[in-house]
């Protein structure tokens, strides 16, 4: 590429060379001279510019060598005397010093005499282009006349590889006459001068800096990108980086790395290695795969530094973000997944890292490596790489299921392998499942009803749940019934396992069931100090407090908050229900400093172990607590920390109620217009809580009151009512919803309803819903037990006996007892009458 006078840019120092070789041909002195550099560096255009440094009426002779001509005997020589000669020295003709004989002595000399009488009357310049290309013939008569020159006023130039070089300078050996020119690329000025021209106007100083990089200072490569820039209409004022990019890497594609392809297939090799693998790649592995050893793989990388694809240094990095993917481009898929897998056997050979190893593996799709993949995930876990440990771990289990179940043949091995199956099989599903617990709670919730599904027993199905017991996953049904499920199982046997029992029913107590209560506490009661009996206290008083035994509830809270704080157990995500249950019972309770006292500490203790779910719900705690306090902004703070971690864990129910404690702050601060949106924009989770959803619902009917509409509010706030009282929650501290109702009651005019509601005392029947006749009022108003009413809000929901049984997590015989007692209580004999009779006072 030529400046805007004709001169070549960035060669001053080789055109003053080549101007000296010319003042010793002007002399009488020969010069034989090398031009030596990488494809597209500009060796052709250097010897296009020697003639016009000549004296006049020097004779040119010139030739260009092509690998197609190779295996013609003296082609290169025929290119440059038969234009002089009129074809004399042609090949299968008997010219000057060449016939039909090889390259005897006598040609070499015949061809040496033709030199000599070209130059004795004038001088001579011979310039032959890619020596390299030449037929052997041709070369051996370079070299041959090369170093018969010193009389003679001959100027011989010649472009040739870099990789060319050292052989070519062993041949001529060490000539006083000899020249070597090796062109440098190009500067960023006289790039930034190229694109200037090529594109007619100034460009953007960035898109010239990014065609630096790209071409490395090499004039071709520039040339091409330029040209390819101008095709696709790139604007130089204002450049899009994200449009520049591919196009500099089909560039780089189609030319260097095309020239790499030729020239040194060993440096190829590496740079695809290095693309696929990734350039950090151990030079140890790359020398294995490629078998060459890793003396080769060092040139190969001073190769590629040359070339401009990589920086200096081990591990060497791309020199620029559209390398890889340029590089890539050339590989196919096919290609791609045998080198992964060849890499990961390597890397297992080695003993590698297994993540690394892990890392080839499920990019090969090998179906081998459980054992790797299951490492992988445990050191990407310990590293926080939570969301790689999935990924590793999920493929060990898909690895694992590909397997098969081994065939049930009696055989005493078979029988062995399928337990060491399911044992696997547990183990990773936990492992996954405890990851899945700081990245997706509904994940987790799928891993721990797997868990519960396991073979292998009781006992090992409850260890292996104890170690994903969190209190965000009973936020959803779903996530809580394998908990409910495997506690009672384990409360069955005659000597559970004293830990995984009181962990499990913490758990279960959370989600508003009781079993194994008793045989739990008759467990803790025996040691109180311990710490699995510390999370079964704070989960129990948080019951205690929701039945309303509040002088238990606050006993019990208290001690789980005096326990200590510097346990390292207590940071565990299957601890955090002692603390947390502990913080709701002494909120509950009224007293809001040791609750925030507690929640702020458990804040501290969660954060310090990354444990994002504990934190979610000390942030929903800390909140309840700073609304009880009229501290609305604080309260605010805390529900949209809450929000933020729901979101980032998968949490929907969890997302709600943060919603929930965000809207009731909102109307605090006096704008309630934006609660309501907030509780509009906010999707109910179906399965959630009951004590979830009785909180979304007061939330939504304070907004409703707060806007005025009052009707609904006392809607919303006696079906949140009616849903805590179906799990079991009587405590009016809980959920302040009888305080509201009256309030909008009394809003409404309806003075005997607030009092009403206020003490407890069933709502009176409308003209609507009749007694049956011959029945007495009274006893169709009777108040059921919180029992009964589970039971018969489901029954006048069109649910079996078998249906509430399994929802309520009781047995048929139990359900069927509660109907019996409600029909007698209510005075009929029927489902049907039983919808008559209570469907104004539950939800149906």
């Amino acid at each position: 590429m030529y400046s805007a006078n004709g001169d070549l840019y960035h060669r001053e120092r080789e055109m003053g060379l080549l101007q000296d070789a010319v003042g010793e041909l002007v002399l009488g002195r020969p010069t034989v001279a090398t031009i030596q550099g990488p494809h597209g560096i500009g060796k052709s255009a250097l010897l296009n510019a020697v003639p016009r440094l000549l004296p006049p009426k020097t004779l040119v002779l010139r030739a260009r060598c092509h690998p197609s001509e190779s295996q013609f005997p003296y082609s290169m020589v025929s290119q440059l005397f038969d234009p002089v000669l009129g074809g004399a020295g042609g090949h299968g003709t008997s010219g000057p010093g060449l016939g039909e004989a090889g390259p005897t002595h006598e040609a070499l000399l015949g061809l040496l005499r033709t030199t000599r009488s070209l130059a004795v009357d004038r001088p001579v310049a011979i310039l032959v282009d890619d020596l390299t290309n030449a037929d052997p013939h041709s070369l051996r008569w370079f070299s041959y006349i090369a170093r018969r020159l010193d009389d003679l006023p001959v100027l011989m130039v010649a472009t040739l590889p870099a990789s060319a070089a050292a052989q070519v300078a062993e041949q001529l050996g060490p000539l006083p006459y000899l020249l070597r020119l090796w062109p440098e690329p190009l500067c960023p000025t006289c790039t930034t001068e190229l694109v200037d021209r090529a594109f007619d106007s100034p460009v953007d100083q960035e898109l010239a800096a990014l065609c630096h990089t790209l071409a490395h200072g090499n004039p071709l490569v520039l040339h091409d990108l330029v040209t390819r820039l101008r095709r696709t209409h790139v604007p130089p004022g204002s450049p899009d980086p994200e449009q520049v990019l591919p196009i500099g890497a089909q560039a780089l594609s189609e030319t260097v790395l095309a020239w790499l392809g030729e020239d040194d297939p060993c440096a190829s090799e590496l740079l695809t290695q290095l693309a696929v693998l990734g350039p950090d790649t151990d030079p140890a592995v790359c020398a294995a795969l490629s078998k060459h050893g890793e003396v080769h793989d060092q040139q190969a990388r001073e190769t590629l530094v040359r070339a401009g694809l990589l920086e200096a240094g081990v591990p060497g990095r791309f020199t620029h973000t559209a390398v890889r993917p340029a590089v890539l481009a050339r590989v196919s898929a096919h290609e791609r997944l045998l080198l992964h897998g060849r890499a990961a056997a390597v890397l297992a050979r080695l003993g590698a890292p297994a993540r690394q190893t892990a890392d080839q593996l499920i990019l090969a799709g090998c179906d081998w490596g459980i054992d790797v993949l299951r490492g992988a995930g445990i050191q990407a876990s310990g590293a926080g790489d939570r969301e790689s440990a999935a990924r590793y771990l999920r493929r060990a289990l898909t690895l694992l299921e590909q397997r098969g179940v081994p065939g049930a043949d009696g055989d005493e091995s078979a029988a062995k392998e399928a337990r060491e199956r399911e044992e696997s099989f547990l183990d990773l599903t936990v492992r996954l499942g405890a990851v899945e617990l700081h990245r997706d709670l509904d994940a987790c919730a799928r891993q721990a009803a797997a868990a519960a599904d396991s073979p292998l027993g009781p006992v090992r199905r409850a260890e292996a749940l104890a170690r994903l017991a969190s209190p965000a996953l009973v936020s959803r049904i779903e996530g809580a019934q394998p908990f409910v499920r495997i506690c009672g199982e384990l409360a069955a046997l005659p000597a559970p396992p004293r830990e995984h029992l009181l962990r499990l029913t913490a758990q279960t107590l959370l989600t508003g069931h009781r079993s194994g209560l008793r045989r739990a506490a008759r467990l803790a009661a025996a040691d109180p100090g311990d710490p699995a009996a510390h999370v079964f206290a704070g989960a129990l008083a948080a019951a205690a407090a929701a039945g309303g035994r509040l002088g238990t509830a606050r006993r019990m809270a208290l001690r789980v908050a005096a326990g200590p704080t510097d346990a390292p157990e207590g940071t565990a995500p299957g601890s955090a229900a002692g603390p947390v249950g502990a913080a709701l019972a002494l909120t509950w309770t009224g007293d809001l400093d040791g609750a925030a006292a507690l929640a702020d500490r458990l804040i501290s203790m969660s954060r310090a172990s990354d444990d994002l779910a504990t934190t979610l719900l000390a942030h929903l705690v800390r909140g309840e607590v700073r609304h009880r306090r009229d501290q609305h902004s604080d309260a605010h703070t805390d529900a949209e920390a809450a929000r933020h971690l729901a979101r980032r864990l998968n949490a929907p129910a969890l997302a709600g109620a943060a919603a929930a404690v965000a809207a009731r702050a909102l109307v605090g601060l006096g704008r309630s217009a934006e609660a309501a949106v907030l509780l509009s924009d906010e999707p109910a989770a179906g399965d959630a809580h009951p004590f979830i959803k009785a909180l979304s619902l007061q939330a939504h009917g304070t907004v409703a009151a707060a806007l005025g509409d009052h009707a609904t509010a006392v809607r919303l706030f006696l079906d949140c009512g009616h849903r805590l009282a179906l799990r079991g929650i009587t405590h009016p501290g809980c959920v302040t919803w009888r305080a509201q109702a009256a309030a909008s009651y009394r809003a409404l005019g309806e003075e005997s309803a607030s009092v009403t509601i206020l003490d407890g005392a069933p709502r009176q029947r409308g003209p609507a819903s009749r007694p049956r006749q011959g029945r007495e009022q009274g006893r169709e108003r009777t108040l059921l037990s919180p029992a009964e009413q589970r039971v018969a809000e489901l029954v006048v929901r069109g649910n079996s006996s078998l249906e509430v049984a399994e929802k309520l997590f009781l047995s048929k015989r139990t359900v069927d007892t509660h109907l019996g007692r409600i029909y007698r209580k209510l005075g009929i004999h029927s489902r049907h009458e039983l919808a008559g009779a209570i469907g104004e006072e539950l939800p149906v």
